[in-house]
């Protein structure tokens, strides 16, 4: 029975231990202040947002983090500030064992640049409205016309077919959206106008495109033409 009640005791003051080292060595975490602060963009490298943009955010308008105590952080606060902003999708903040805040962002990708009236924007991957960069200018297909509730989810299929394709990223620099809801498209070579129709069948218009291109820039034909006419089935039809 002794030997019982000693082993108790002694599992009791081992655990207590445990408990006092682990409270004293978090509380001695949780009042050390940060070492620096780092941004790491992820991604692509156009720099929409610059580091010192983030960072401002991180440290929460102080002017270093070496003055901000690792028990003030609230990360999920910090998170939600960068996603909060205009340019960027995603971020993921931590700090690392040496003290360090770190925030991994992802920005957001512009696809296509609408000018409407005298106002001007890119559409980004996902669909989203995104204001211009003061630091960077996208290179991607210049669009006209009114985007609207009805066409919005079909155009943002249309730019990102665009962006995804090695040829097409490359070749068409703009779309004009007509009143009837067809579409022109300029090639950045070449001056005739693509009549691509409506959004129906984009990658069969896309794909016949690209196999009428690769055979006729071969007998050079494509500058004599003024019109591409994709609106049809299995085929294409060149006015000159």
């Amino acid at each position: 029975m002794k030997l019982f009640k000693w082993t108790n005791v002694r599992l009791i003051l081992m655990f207590s231990l445990v408990i006092f080292l682990f409270s004293f060595t978090s509380k001695r975490n949780n009042d050390r202040k940060l070492t620096k602060s780092i941004v790491v963009f992820v991604g692509d490298n156009a720099p929409f947002v610059t580091q010192e943009t983030v960072n401002k955010l991180l440290i929460e308008n102080k002017k270093d983090a070496q003055s901000i105590g690792k028990d003030k952080l609230d990360l999920n606060k910090l998170e939600k500030a960068l996603n909060a902003h205009k340019m960027i999708e995603k971020s993921d903040v931590f700090v690392s064992i040496d003290g360090v805040l770190k925030a991994v962002v992802k920005q957001k990708t512009p696809i296509a640049r609408v000018f409407d009236g005298d106002d001007s924007f890119y559409i980004d991957y996902k669909g989203d409205r995104m204001p211009l960069s003061t630091n960077f200018t996208a290179r991607v297909p210049l669009v006209s016309g009114e985007i609207n509730k009805k066409n919005s989810e079909d155009l943002a299929e249309l730019f990102r077919i665009i962006y995804d394709d090695a040829f097409l990223k490359k070749n068409i620099i703009g779309v004009q959206i007509m009143p009837n809801g067809s579409l022109k498209m300029l090639n950045r070579n070449f001056s005739y106008q693509i009549d691509f129709g409506g959004t129906k069948r984009m990658e069969a218009k896309f794909n016949n495109y690209k196999a009428f291109f690769q055979k006729a820039v071969l007998d050079s034909s494509l500058y004599k033409y003024k019109t591409i006419d994709l609106r049809f089935a299995q085929q294409v039809v060149c006015t000159k």
